[in-house]
């Protein structure tokens, strides 16, 4: 592995990742919304097609009767949410490589880079448990035609006066079960790509604009294909009535094998690895140029 030529400051990963993570969301929110109404439509009764029979259909119905807006319903909050998470994934990723470093200029192995990722899963499931909580009410809600909830503040009230703190946090095992190794596989994959396409002799600081677009893409596509079963788990079992599933995730599991079968654990997988790669290079891209931003404003911060 090439030689890091500067100490890890979480701090720096925090601002930075922040950034990132809006940019993330921009690119990525319409595929999404398409992602949560694939994994949560209902079965489609015997002899009826299906609400949405792919991706590309859920896009195109979607556009056309909500518009651009349809698209980007409930993005108020992911990116209320989003910019803090990734700012305290970023910094749990910093924060866990440095933990395990003797001295500023260790490098460190692969598995140690997983580690890292795994820790900044841990980190970001309290903030990342109710936006998506919020975020998957909001986007399914216009396809079901009902308008229970007015936005993500009116979301969140409903919320907690229905179920208190737990209402908001429903779901978060299977958040932790999502994000821990795929966190760990998206920041290992990110470091191996940028070791790969750095040049010999050269820094990993100077990769091109391209190379960490690609590098960054492809980390969200792998990320994303260990993330995508406990992801649909969770859509469901976030989306689903009070007391539907009182064992959890077990329920979930249980009726979607029964029911649809084990491909059911892959629904919305064409509409996640098309949004992941543009998305999460984005994030990387915008972490990059902040953190070189920091790195030039603030060298010791």
């Amino acid at each position: 592995m090439a030689d890091e030529v500067k100490p890890i400051s979480p701090l720096k990963n925090l601002l930075a990742g922040g950034f990132g993570g809006m940019c993330l969301v921009f690119v990525g929110h319409p595929l999404d919304t398409v992602k949560v109404r694939l994994q949560t439509q209902p079965p489609s009764l015997p002899g009826q097609p299906p609400m949405y029979s792919g991706t590309f259909d859920c896009f195109r119905k979607t556009l056309m009767r909500e518009g651009i807006r349809g698209l980007y319903r409930g993005m108020a909050a992911p990116i209320v949410g989003v910019t803090p998470m990734f700012a305290v994934c970023f910094f749990g990723f910093g924060l866990g490589k440095k933990l395990q470093q003797k001295h500023p200029e260790d490098v460190l192995s692969y598995p140690q880079i997983f580690a890292a990722g795994m820790l900044s899963g841990v980190f970001t499931t309290g903030i990342m448990t109710p936006g998506e909580r919020v975020k998957c009410l909001l986007q399914i809600q216009a396809s079901s035609g009902e308008t229970k909830y007015t936005g993500p503040l009116d979301c969140a009230k409903k919320l907690y006066k229905e179920a208190g703190i737990r209402g908001i946090y429903k779901g978060t095992v299977l958040t932790l079960m999502r994000d821990v190794p795929a966190s760990g596989m998206y920041f290992m994959t990110y470091e191996w790509l940028k070791n790969i396409f750095t040049p010999e002799g050269k820094s990993v600081n100077e990769l091109s604009v391209p190379r960490i677009l690609v590098a960054g893409g492809f980390a969200g596509i792998f990320n994303w294909a260990v993330a995508i079963p406990p992801d649909v788990l969770k859509s469901r079992f976030q989306t689903a009535p009070p007391g539907k599933y009182p064992n959890g995730f077990r329920d979930v599991l249980r009726e979607l094998i029964r029911d649809e079968g084990i491909t059911s654990l892959y629904k919305g997988f064409n509409a996640v690895m098309i949004r992941a790669f543009p998305a999460n290079a984005a994030c990387f891209l915008g972490f990059e140029v902040a953190m070189k931003f920091l790195n030039w404003a603030v060298p010791n911060l």
